[in-house]
């Protein structure tokens, strides 16, 4: 009879970590069992300084999510259709009921980012580029988070090692790294940087990434 407190003890225990373990997996569960074939990329909210980084987080999205599997809406398209319904600015696209936005163009689920951070800060030899960014799709039908990710992505130049052991040859080279980390400040480097961010934030499944859609092909999914 001494047992049986232990015993219900063990069963509590089991119960609360297969809960812990449901939560955990939740979002992915939704995911799987929504099952979207179509994803619509709203205006992308911008919290930065720079005024282009939406363009280049818009204008490199849709390859990625492309590739794994899922019909992308065009761009240029939706930006036209929210413009005419009086959606033209962002923050008032994202604050939107997620099922109207989808009911305009009969999509499954709606992508929404934020950009967090996108600049760079000089400091005479080297420049440091940072673009941080939180993505999230949202069920068309009952408008649940599906998936949810932040990605924080810093670049640095990197200058040739050249210009020997001198004292010359050491001017020369902080004069070269001078020179690239003014370049670098003046015309950051952020499409490579915002093509890399997207393909990190969907592509990396199982993990942070998203599943693969249903019109992913062999080769795509090697």
């Amino acid at each position: 009879m001494k047992r049986i407190p232990l015993l219900l003890l063990l069963l509590t225990v089991l119960t609360f970590s297969g809960c812990a373990h449901r939560g955990e997996l939740s979002k992915q569960e939704k995911f799987l069992a929504a099952s979207p074939r179509s994803i619509l990329i709203v205006p992308v909210v911008n919290n930065s300084v720079d005024i282009t980084a939406a363009d280049y987080m818009l204008s490199t999205l849709s390859f990625p999510l492309a590739e794994r599997g899922y019909y992308v809406f065009p761009i240029n398209a939706v930006k036209r259709v929210l413009e005419d319904d009086g959606l033209a600015d962002s923050s008032l696209v994202h604050s939107s009921s997620t099922s109207k936005l989808a009911s305009l163009f009969g999509a499954d689920a709606v992508l929404y980012i934020v950009i967090e951070q996108w600049d760079s800060k000089y400091a005479i030899l080297t420049t440091t580029t940072t673009v941080a960014l939180h993505y999230q799709i949202r069920d068309a039908k009952t408008e649940d988070v599906l998936w949810e990710n932040r990605v924080r992505i810093v670049y640095q130049p990197q200058q040739s090692g050249g210009g020997g052991g001198s004292l010359i040859g050491l001017a020369v080279q902080l004069a070269v790294q001078a020179t690239v980390a003014a370049m670098e400040k003046a015309s950051p480097n952020y499409m490579p940087l915002a093509r890399q961010a997207n393909a990190r934030a969907v592509s990396h499944y199982p993990g942070t990434g998203i599943p693969f859609g249903p019109y992913v092909t062999v080769e795509q999914k090697n």
